[in-house]
């Protein structure tokens, strides 16, 4: 299967757009054959390819060489022109080996023709009668159809917006399928979304996928809902300055890089971080969320309910995937059942106490440091598409255990006792010793689900950097489960894991 795009009267600054584009979803394995006649500007578009890359060393043409190899931020990308090859001589080359490591492009590539993978994408290059326009057509070969396609699509709504013209920046994205690039102008910025529909996935239970068991976004309309209302309350999420829902496309306010892991990787205080992030909690308290969320020209927007079912699928990740990682065989199904009833009674009280808004990843990747602003304002939210209505401690929990840095016991605790005080100040039927008890129960759940989709990262998807975080996270989860209100909990996780400080290697 084949897909084809023709780009009409391209000129040097066009070229570097799609340049810049095609930087974006450059990923290991891909080959990228470009041809034409001489001076059709075959190696003008590798060169920006190159450079959009992050490479901002000059661009030789690798015509003598054959072959020129790059080291950029991205990936590994190797630069053939084959105009000189000889017959015989692609089989001493190595490609296979460089396919392996990162990204192939390939001018004259009818000269390697039987080297080409089927999953490809052709750049066809070609003079017009301007001598400084040239005609384009790129086509995409398996599976570079559907990813032709969604270029396509990306380029038609970018042209359709004031951003038209401004060269795109990778920028690195979290787990999920979304992709970000900053688009840069030369008086103004802006965060570009790429976040196709997601497909279901196969059922798990009662016929129904993972994401819709706890109610995970499957496009791109609760972002756009749920950034409205958060603004509205007063706290620093992104303004939305373009979208397109039905094919999940959005450009968003750049609210800059000072991201909080960075940010205290550098030096900067938990403290001066986390108190102000602890604040815009306490505003989100104040402000409960509508019965639906106005999303502009479109049907309104309701927040899921964090119900106990959905909390219950998001711990047993626990036992189906760092349970078998630990023992190498299934959970017997006897400590899975003695697992769904301990776990059962504590999420269907939880799911019905202290309702209000649960971003769910309220945590160091997605948290922005701006000084610039004032009060809770100060910290920039992301990644909140999949937002629920449910019970409040939820995301302080997210904050104050960060599964990605160490948070302190202490500072822990001050900020849990100034959250409670302020709370109970807000209100008089606050209690501080029920919270608590939420804010452990919460916790335990909370982090039995990171472990479970740590180990499911590792396993299924091959990202392995995961697995350094699973002993903090294993300490929070000690610390949760020493609460007396989880003490029959605490006797199961002691029987079935290892506490932190013991946990093996694990080989995923």
């Amino acid at each position: 299967m084949s897909a084809a795009w023709s780009l009409d009267d391209v000129d040097l600054v066009r070229l570097d757009l799609l340049a810049s584009r095609l930087a974006l979803i450059l990923k290991p394995g891909d080959v990228i054959a470009l041809s034409g006649p001489l001076g059709a500007g075959k190696t003008t578009l590798a060169r920006a390819i190159v450079t959009r890359l992050g490479d901002e060393e000059e661009v030789p043409s690798p015509t003598f060489a054959l072959m020129q190899r790059y080291e950029t931020p991205r990936l590994t990308l190797t630069h053939c022109d084959f105009y000189r090859l000889e017959p015989g001589e692609i089989d001493q080359l190595g490609l296979d080996d460089e396919l392996r490591e990162g990204a192939v492009m390939i001018e004259w590539p009818e000269r390697a023709e039987r080297w080409l993978p089927a999953d490809r994408l052709d750049i066809a290059m070609d003079e017009t009668a301007e001598p400084n326009l040239r005609r384009i057509v790129l086509t995409g070969h398996g599976d570079w159809e559907a990813r032709l396609l969604r270029l396509k699509a990306l380029t038609i709504f970018l042209d359709e917006t004031p951003y038209a013209e401004a060269p795109a920046r990778y920028l690195l994205g979290d787990a999920s399928t979304r992709s970000y690039a900053r688009l840069v102008l030369p008086d103004r910025t802006a965060i570009l979304m790429n976040s196709p529909p997601q497909p279901d996935g196969p059922p798990i239970r009662d016929g129904k996928p993972y994401s819709a068991l706890v109610h995970l976004a499957e496009n791109v309309t609760p972002f756009v809902a749920i950034a409205h209302a958060l603004t509205a309350c007063g706290l620093s999420a992104p303004m939305i300055y373009a979208f397109d829902l039905d094919r999940g496309f959005l450009i968003l306010e750049d609210l800059g890089d000072l991201v909080f892991g960075s940010e205290v990787a550098k030096g900067r205080p938990l403290g001066e971080l986390y108190g102000p992030a602890m604040e815009a909690l306490l505003v989100l308290a104040e402000n409960p969320p509508p019965k639906s969320l106005a999303v502009e020209g479109h049907a309104p927007y309701q927040l899921p309910r964090y119900d106990a079912d959905a909390m219950l699928t998001e711990a047993s990740l626990l036992i189906d995937w760092l349970w078998p990682a630990l023992h190498g065989k299934e959970i017997p199904a006897k400590s899975r059942e003695e697992f769904t009833a301990l776990w059962r009674p504590l999420l269907e009280q939880a799911a019905e106490s202290d309702l209000g808004w649960v971003l769910r990843d309220y945590h160091s990747p997605n948290l922005i440091w701006l000084p610039d602003r004032e009060g809770a304002r100060r910290v920039g939210i992301l990644d909140f598409q999949d937002a629920l209505l449910g019970p409040l401690a939820y995301d302080l929990v997210s904050l104050l255990q960060d599964a990605r840095l160490d948070v302190p016991e202490a500072l822990e605790a001050e900020l849990l006792a100034r959250y409670c005080a302020d709370r109970g100040a807000q209100s008089q039927h606050f209690s501080s010793d029920q919270f608590v008890s939420l804010y452990a129960t919460l916790g335990a759940q909370r982090n039995s689900k990171i472990l479970g989709i740590f180990a499911r990262l590792a396993k299924r998807d091959g990202k392995r950097g995961y697995l350094a975080h699973i002993p903090r996270v294993t300490r929070y989860l000690e610390r949760d489960l020493a609460h007396p209100a989880l003490s029959k909990l605490r006797a199961w996780y002691a029987r079935e894991l290892p506490k932190a400080q013991d946990l093996p290697p694990l080989t995923l």
